[in-house]
């Protein structure tokens, strides 16, 4: 690793130096480049498969086959793979010293995967599960934590055409088992437990209970994560019999692991399935394609992200690191860096330290050990780093920090203010004396960001710096009209290549238009910046985020639209909270809501109405937090409990979610809901007084 990175070129000056070169193209501001990105498509995105040189075997007969949501066809006739565009940087990065994968967990345990090692253990585990019968098009689930062996078990399905799936071992059995029973998985690599906070968590129990309910399994690999020697490991793979050992299956060597090749296939071929959860209903499996994630990957993380190759003269030694959880897309995003030849270090465990022991340090000084390049984390990670006092001088060397990432919610002015004057304080070069802030927003839904940064633009703080390229994204009013230095709806009015290919088992594509294009269906389509509708374009994506656009471009972001939970960066289904909680016999009826709003600390009450006679004692909230904690995860405990006579229903028995939500946000109840189409209308007093309550405090 080299010891002193040269001068840095922002990787979107680059590109922009590539286009002049190569394409004939200057522009006087980044607005009007993101204006041809966004109108020209074809010559965009051509221009990203050019300028990252993606590789074919065959020749695409279009760009954009046909311009249109949902249903747009990219790169018709060009044959992709994620892992085979991976491994394209394992001799070149290797000759050059950099390793592909570092990872260390709470306890220290440290693995670092050489780019020949990757490859080996990628194909060793290919050909297992090939030889296991996985087939092109099988989905393979994964039950494991944020460790480089995940990334291995990745590259290994998606190269024989498998389609990958995860979900983090933090979950509970009823919140994994929503998600993998409709994919109806072939196989399951999974892990004995975790540690988190300073505790073990055993999960054979789990694992079990998946093997159970899920009938279409025919082969499962075991990782002993908790073992910390080879009696240890035996004992975790013999308790969960029959089973492989993720070791054993990895450990192959020889001619066929060298001359093992990734499968050529085609763009859309389906990559992973990732879960984005509605207010109602299981949560939505969303299928992403191998080429739609590729080039939306590297045009986010190395043109918005700035994070180069590790190899490349003009950002070498480059260390990416984007604390997450699997069951967060962040995940996928981290994964991405091996895309372009990037060293991806990963931390498993609590950035917070433990309940007994809170230490909102662990992950400074990870990231001075191991010469993090490019810091990121959810926003509410810098908020509890802010509240602690952490006094970054006193957490080792963090002179190779050039960037810090953050997404999940709204960072708050307070918190980006307190990051960059702790940098002013270190600063060992001029970079840091401003450090540069990667605030971005995006979703699951399309795997990539639609707003984010740049490197050479001003910064503000509490706004994201731009709209990215090849995004069109715009604020609507509620006549769906382009907005700007105003709050609306934020939607994109052109499609992206990373956009859902189909959600699992939806019949007619029913829930995918239900969730994105249902408030502006075909004939709302127009350019960017304006213009009349047009009668014959498709449907507009409404992502469900409030927005607003200023007018120098940067953006701010106040939180969903509608009423699903975004707790650290995690989204969940109300839907899935209610399951837990009503479960109990003591429970009667729920509500949640989460008032995540213009940077503010995310608040989330839940409303509960028990049986007669019940009195929400302490010991009643530790028992609701328990299900919860239970069926889904810590991650989605309520900030407070409150009992309640009636949640407000509508005539047809639906939850009043959103308009409690608008409520307790401080607009007029006049405003938010309509009695008249309520069937207990008068339990409206006791939201009002509360919502004037908290307003007041």
């Amino acid at each position: 690793m080299a010891t002193t990175p040269p001068p840095h070129i922002p990787q979107i000056r680059l590109y922009q130096d590539w286009l002049a070169e190569h394409r004939g193209l200057r522009f006087d501001d980044y607005d009007a480049l993101w204006r041809w990105s966004t109108t020209e498509l074809d010559a965009f995105w051509q221009s990203i498969w050019d300028h990252f040189d993606l590789q074919s075997p065959t020749p695409h007969t279009a760009v954009l086959e046909r311009n249109v949501m949902p249903g747009a066809r990219w790169f018709p006739g060009a044959q992709v793979n994620y892992a085979q565009q991976v491994f394209r940087h394992v001799q070149p990065a290797h000759a050059a010293g950099f390793s592909a994968i570092e990872g260390r967990n709470e306890k220290g345990r440290h693995v670092e995967l050489s780019w020949p090692e990757l490859r080996r253990q990628v194909a060793s585990l290919a050909l297992h599960l090939r030889a296991q019968g996985v087939m092109p098009g099988d989905r393979v689930a994964a039950y494991l934590p944020n460790i480089p062996e995940t990334m291995v078990a990745f590259l290994a399905v998606v190269s024989i055409g498998g389609v990958w799936s995860v979900c983090a071992p933090d979950m509970g059995t009823n919140a994994v088992l929503d998600r993998f029973k409709q994919i109806e998985p072939v196989a399951l690599i999974a892990c004995d437990g975790v540690s988190y906070g300073g505790k073990d968590f055993d999960r054979l129990g789990v694992v079990a209970e998946l093997r159970a309910a899920l009938p279409t399994l025919r082969h499962v690999i075991l990782h002993a994560n908790l073992a910390d020697d080879p009696a240890a490991a035996a004992k975790a793979l013999a308790d969960a019999s029959p089973c492989v050992g993720f070791a054993e299956a990895t450990a192959r060597n020889d001619a066929a692991t060298d001359a093992f090749e990734p499968l050529w296939l085609p763009f859309d071929h389906p990559l992973w399935i990732v879960y984005s959860s509605g207010t109602t209903g299981l949560p939505k499996p969303i299928v992403h394609g191998h080429g739609g994630t590729m080039v939306v990957a590297l045009a986010l993380k190395t043109l918005h992200n700035d994070v180069g190759c590790s190899y490349a003269p003009n950002s070498w030694g480059e260390r990416y690191h984007w604390y997450s959880s699997t069951g967060w897309v962040m995940w996928n995003a981290q994964a991405s860096g091996l895309l372009n030849g990037t060293t991806c270090v990963l931390y498993d465990g609590n950035p917070g330290g433990s309940k007994d022991k809170p230490d909102w340090t662990t992950l400074w000084r990870f990231a001075s050990d191991l010469g993090v390049t490019f810091f990121g984390a959810g926003a509410a990670f810098f908020a509890n780093c802010l509240k602690a006092g952490v006094d970054l001088s006193a957490c080792g060397d963090l002179s190779r920090v050039r960037a810090l990432g953050t997404t999940g919610s709204p960072l708050s002015e307070d918190a980006q203010r307190w990051g960059t004057s702790q940098f002013a304080a270190i600063a060992k070069t001029e970079a840091q004396k401003d450090i540069w802030w990667c605030n971005i927003s995006g979703g699951t839904d399309f795997a990539g960001a639609f707003i984010g940064g740049h490197r050479e633009l001003p910064q503000t703080p509490g706004r994201m710096q731009c709209r990215l390229l090849g995004c069109a994204v715009e604020a609507w009013n509620e006549q769906g009209q382009p907005v700007i230095d105003e709050v609306g709806e934020l939607v994109c009015a052109q499609p992206i290549p990373s956009m859902p290919l189909y959600f699992v088992g939806d019949k007619d594509n029913q829930r995918l238009l239900g969730s994105y294009f249902d408030s502006y269906p075909p004939g709302h389509g127009r350019k960017p910046g304006g213009g009349d509708l047009d009668a014959t374009a498709g449907a507009v994506w409404r992502h469900g985020d409030w927005l607003r656009i200023h007018p120098d471009g940067s953006c701010v972001i106040y939180g969903r639209s509608d009423a699903t939970i975004n707790r650290h960066g995690l989204r969940m289904g109300t839907s899935e909270l209610y399951s837990a909680v009503e479960a109990l016999p003591e429970v009667l009826d729920s509500m949640v809501v989460d008032l995540e709003y213009l940077g503010r600390e995310s608040y989330m009450p839940l409303f509960v109405v028990l049986r007669p006679g019940l009195t929400l004692d302490d010991a009643m909230t530790a028992k609701i937090n328990g299900a919860i904690r239970t069926a889904l995860s810590p991650r989605f405990l309520p900030n407070a409990v409150f009992q309640v006579a009636e949640i407000p229903r509508t005539l047809s028995g639906k939850k009043q979610e959103l308009p409690i939500k608008k409520l307790l946000l401080g607009q007029p109840l006049d405003k938010v809901i309509n009695k008249e189409a309520m069937v207990n209308p008068g339990c409206l007093d006791w939201y009002v007084a509360f919502a004037a309550a908290r307003q007041a405090g």
